[in-house]
C-alpha cells in the first residue's frame, strides 16, 4: 500500500506543475531554446518536426507576451529569448524588446515547421544550424522530457531507446493499468496531507487568471458573457453556472495569450483549469477544509491521469471534455461525501455524455468546450448524488467503471485516428488559404 501511495504522490508531483502559455507551443519554444543554447551562435537555418497532435494544438493559439498566434512565433521566441532551465515557463523572462525581436525574426526568416507522419502523441524535433555549429534536440512522451541532445554531431544525451513507444512509456511510468477507481480513491484518502498540500497552489494560480477573464472580455469572452448573463438574470447564480463561468474565463485569458501561469494537469494547462476550477466553484458555495480540498484535487488530477492513460496524452477527443472533467466530477462527488458507488456513477455519467467532443486544436474557442466540460462535471456529480446512473451496456458504458474508461480509450486512440488526420488536414488547408 505504501508503494501505491508513494507512486500516486510521484505522479501528482510530475503531472501537476505550473505552465505559462498553451503547452504545445510552449514545448516547441522549450525545445528551440535548448537547441539555441547548445548551438551557441546566431541561427541561420532551422527545421522543426512535430507529431500531428502537437502541430494541431499549437497552430492557432495565443502566445504570452505577443498578439501573434501559433507555433512560428513560439519557436522564434524560444530561439531568441527562451531559457530552457525554466521548463514549461520558458517564455516567462522574455522582455518587450526580445518579443519584438522574435516578431521581426518570424517576419524576415523562414521558420520551417511541419508535421511528422507518426502515431506518437508528443514528439518535437528541433535542428538548428549556424555559421560554425549545429544542434539537435528531441522532446518526447511529455512536453518537457528531453530525450536527445546533440551538438556538431556529438551526442550529449540519448534516452530515445527508453522511449520507443509513447503509449508504452506512459503506462510504465504509472500504475494506472491495474489500479481500480475504488483503490485509487481509498489510497488518496490515506495520503499524508503534507504530501499533497502543494495542490492547493493550483487554486490561487488558476483563480487569478480566471479573474482576468471576468473583469473584461478577453478572447471570445465566454466567461465574461456568462457573468453578464447571470447579472442580467438570464442565467441563475448556481453551482453549475459558477463552474462554467470561472473555468471558461480562465480559458479565455489563457488562450488569448495572457502572460500568467496556470497550474497544469497531465501536460495541459486547460486540463488543469478543468480539473481544478469546478472544484473551486463548489468550495465557494459549500466551503471545505484545506485538507478536504487537497484530497479532492488529488482525486481530480489522478483520475484525469487514469483516463489519459487509456485515451493517450493527446488525441482526437478533447481531453478537457473527456478526461479532466471526469476527474473534476469525481472530486466534486467525493466532496459531496459520496461513497465509491456515487463517485463511479458520476464518472460513468461523464463517459456517457461528452465522449464525442473532438479536439480541433488549442484556440480561443476552447473556452466554450471548457464551459461545457465544467457544466457536465457538476451535473454528473449532482445527478449521481440523486441516484442517477447510466447503466451498463448503454453505448460504451461497461459493466465496471474501469471498463467504461477503457472503452473510451479504444474509441479515442484507435477509433478516431482517421478523424484526427482529417481535423489536421482541414485546419492546415484553412491556414494555407488565409
Amino acid at each position: 500500500m505504501r508503494d501505491i501511495r508513494s507512486n500516486l504522490i510521484n505522479i501528482l508531483k510530475e503531472e501537476v506543475k505550473p505552465a505559462l502559455g498553451c503547452t504545445e507551443p510552449v514545448a516547441v519554444a522549450l525545445a528551440c531554446a535548448k537547441a539555441k543554447e547548445l548551438l551557441g551562435e546566431e541561427v541561420l537555418k532551422n527545421k522543426i518536426l512535430l507529431s500531428p497532435n502537437v502541430y494541431k494544438n499549437g497552430m492557432c493559439v495565443g502566445i504570452p507576451g505577443t498578439d501573434r498566434l501559433g507555433l512560428k512565433i513560439a519557436a522564434a521566441m524560444g530561439i531568441l529569448g527562451g531559457h530552457s532551465e525554466n521548463g514549461l515557463q520558458v517564455l516567462e523572462t522574455l522582455d518587450e524588446n526580445q518579443v519584438k525581436c522574435a516578431e521581426n525574426y518570424m517576419d524576415n526568416n523562414h521558420i520551417d515547421i511541419s508535421p511528422l507522419d507518426t502515431t506518437e502523441k508528443v514528439y518535437i524535433e528541433v535542428s538548428l544550424k549556424g555559421a560554425n555549429h549545429s544542434s539537435k534536440v528531441i522532446i518526447r512522451t511529455k512536453h518537457d522530457n528531453f530525450v536527445y541532445l546533440e551538438k556538431d554531431g556529438e551526442v550529449i544525451l540519448n534516452k530515445e531507446e527508453e522511449n520507443t513507444n509513447t503509449q508504452t512509456t506512459e503506462k510504465q511510468e504509472n500504475i494506472m493499468d491495474s489500479i481500480t477507481i475504488k483503490e485509487l480513491v481509498e489510497n488518496i484518502e490515506k495520503l499524508n496531507f503534507e504530501d499533497i498540500k502543494f495542490l492547493l497552489d493550483g487554486i490561487s494560480m488558476n483563480e487569478e487568471i480566471a479573474e482576468v477573464g471576468l473583469k473584461e472580455k478577453v478572447g471570445i469572452g465566454v466567461g465574461y458573457g456568462i457573468k453578464k448573463s447571470m447579472e442580467e438574470g438570464l442565467l441563475g447564480d448556481d453551482l453549475m453556472n459558477q463552474a462554467m463561468m470561472i473555468t471558461a474565463a480562465a480559458s479565455d485569458a489563457r488562450m488569448a495569450g495572457i502572460k500568467m501561469p496556470v497550474m497544469s494537469s497531465n501536460g495541459s494547462g486547460n486540463h488543469g483549469l478543468t480539473a481544478i476550477l469546478p472544484i473551486v466553484a463548489y468550495n465557494k458555495k459549500f466551503p471545505q477544509s484545506e485538507e478536504k480540498l487537497a484530497r479532492s484535487l488529488a482525486i481530480s488530477h489522478l483520475i484525469t491521469a487514469y483516463v489519459k492513460n487509456f485515451t493517450g496524452r493527446l488525441s482526437a477527443v478533447c481531453g478537457c471534455g473527456v478526461a479532466a472533467s471526469t476527474g473534476a466530477t469525481a472530486g466534486i462527488s467525493w466532496l459531496m461525501s459520496g461513497d465509491i458507488k456515487q463517485i463511479e456513477s458520476s464518472i460513468e455519467n461523464m463517459v456517457a455524455n461528452l465522449s464525442g467532443m473532438i479536439c480541433d486544436g488549442a484556440k480561443a474557442g476552447c473556452a466554450l468546450k471548457l464551459a461545457s466540460a465544467a457544466s457536465a462535471a457538476v451535473q454528473s456529480a449532482i445527478i449521481a448524488k440523486q441516484g442517477c446512473h447510466v447503466p451498463a451496456m448503454n453505448g460504451i458504458v461497461g459493466s465496471k467503471v474501469e471498463e467504461s474508461i477503457q472503452n473510451l480509450g479504444k474509441i479515442s486512440d484507435k477509433g478516431m485516428s482517421v478523424t484526427d488526420k482529417v481535423i489536421i488536414n482541414v485546419m492546415d488547408e484553412m491556414n494555407k488559404v488565409n
